[in-house]
């Protein structure tokens, strides 16, 4: 590998930092049933956990992000981590259900801002090109946090007290802190436009279009997955422990589908391998509908699941920023933070489709809401595939015709 296609040590870094976070939003669903049977709420109310924190980091995001757009990048990440360091101390030491809720709203906040800007700064440490690499190798902190950080942080939860794993993530999150202090570089602030020119971006229709694929592409494997503990327990008839452990193939399923995924937009487009892992999804969670009761089967259908679901993120991250680019060049953070919204407003219309479904004991049906949303989302990915084929078709119209009248030029100079 040449020098040009090396990784920089600053991506790394926030891999790191994505990693501490990942573990602090998924957590939960690893140790749902002991928090609503220690804190005596329901398993459908415990799941507003993550659905709520999604929200609120969907809401608090592009706030954050449009208040802070003019300041120094690397120390806006370094108080981010260390506010997201703080709400996870606070949900550490929560007696009650609002109070844990507060600590993760506190903690969401912090880690969508981070997951805005640090996208954009991964897409200016890489080479010309290699975005889509960069925001994967970022992205893979994230997933790779489900194959180490959920499973053992499950098992540690499950046996010792679900308190345990959040104390766990502020310890990651001061690591994180460390490792973005020593290898991310002080960029220069890029020029941002006013407020309200980065506010037309919420009146963009392809950028509004792009946040419609990530909410529907993206959400629909979490009606199921939230509640994936207790469909392997109740339903399919793991023990407790071997679901946790279970958890481990779906992680090491989304580290490859992040990474794999990264190189399938660089090398396909982003739309175009949108287009067929969604196509793909739709096959698997229908599976998993049909199969959910046998043991043997569901193992490979959640690597595939899990390869899926998680493989799509650098394509939505690399389609923004690409649409953002294009329509809304002054508002590229802002835009960066709408789809760290559309991200996790897509968690919360996952989690809404399956708490409504648990709470009318259809746990086993939770996949076929997700396969509803995935058709769904291919409406708009067609759209933004012909927009931007309409565009390009202008801009070669343009190029031609400015070539043609210049030849006209030449031809009846008088020269």
């Amino acid at each position: 590998m040449t020098q040009a296609y090396r990784t920089h040590p600053g991506v790394w870094a926030l891999a790191l930092m994505a990693f501490a976070i990942g573990v602090a939003e998924f957590i939960v669903v690893g140790v749902l049933p002991a928090i609503a049977a220690d804190l005596d709420v329901s398993l459908a109310r415990a799941g507003g956990l993550v659905g709520l924190y999604a929200l609120a980091l969907a809401i608090g995001t592009p706030l954050v992000v449009l208040a802070l757009a003019r300041l120094p990048r690397k120390p806006l990440l370094l108080a981010l981590v260390t506010v997201f360091l703080l709400g996870n101390l606070l949900a550490a030491m929560s007696t009650s259900y609002p109070m844990l809720l507060a600590g993760r709203v506190i903690t969401a906040v912090a880690h969508g801002s981070f997951f805005a800007i640090g996208a954009t700064v991964a897409a200016r440490l890489a080479p010309a090109g290699q975005a889509s690499r960069a925001i994967a190798v970022m992205f893979a902190g994230l997933t790779l946090a489900m194959v180490i950080g959920v499973p053992l942080g499950s098992l540690l939860g499950n046996a010792l007290g679900w308190r345990l794993p959040f104390f766990a993530v502020a310890v990651l999150a001061m690591v994180a802190l460390i490792g973005t202090a020593r290898w991310v570089p002080a960029l220069p602030t890029q020029a941002a436009g006013s407020v309200a020119g980065q506010l037309t971006a919420l009146t963009s229709p392809p950028i509004l279009a792009m946040m419609g694929v990530t909410v529907l592409g993206f959400g629909a494997s979490f009606a199921a997955f939230i509640f994936v503990t207790p469909i392997l327990t109740d339903v399919t008839g793991f023990s407790s422990r071997t679901a946790s452990l279970l958890l481990v193939v779906f992680g090491l399923a989304t580290l490859v589908g992040n990474l794999a995924g990264g190189r399938w937009a660089a090398r396909l487009g982003w739309a175009v391998a949108l287009r067929y892992m969604l196509a793909a999804l739709v096959l698997v969670l229908v599976a998993l509908t049909l199969s959910m009761s046998w043991k043997l089967v569901m193992v490979p259908l959640l690597f595939l699941w899990g390869v899926l679901a998680f493989g799509m993120s650098p394509g939505f991250q690399a389609g923004m920023l690409e649409t953002a680019a294009r329509w809304t060049p002054g508002a590229m953070d802002f835009t960066s933070a709408l789809n760290i919204s559309a991200f996790n407003l897509g968690i919360t219309l996952g989690e809404v489709l399956g708490s409504g479904l648990v709470a009318r004991s259809q746990m086993a049906m939770t996949p076929l809401a997700g396969v509803a949303l995935v058709l769904l989302a291919q409406l708009p990915l067609l759209w933004l595939a012909r927009k931007k084929l309409t565009a390009r078709d202008a801009a070669g119209s343009a190029i031609i015709g400015m070539k043609l009248g210049i030849a006209l030029r030449i031809k009846f100079s008088p020269w």
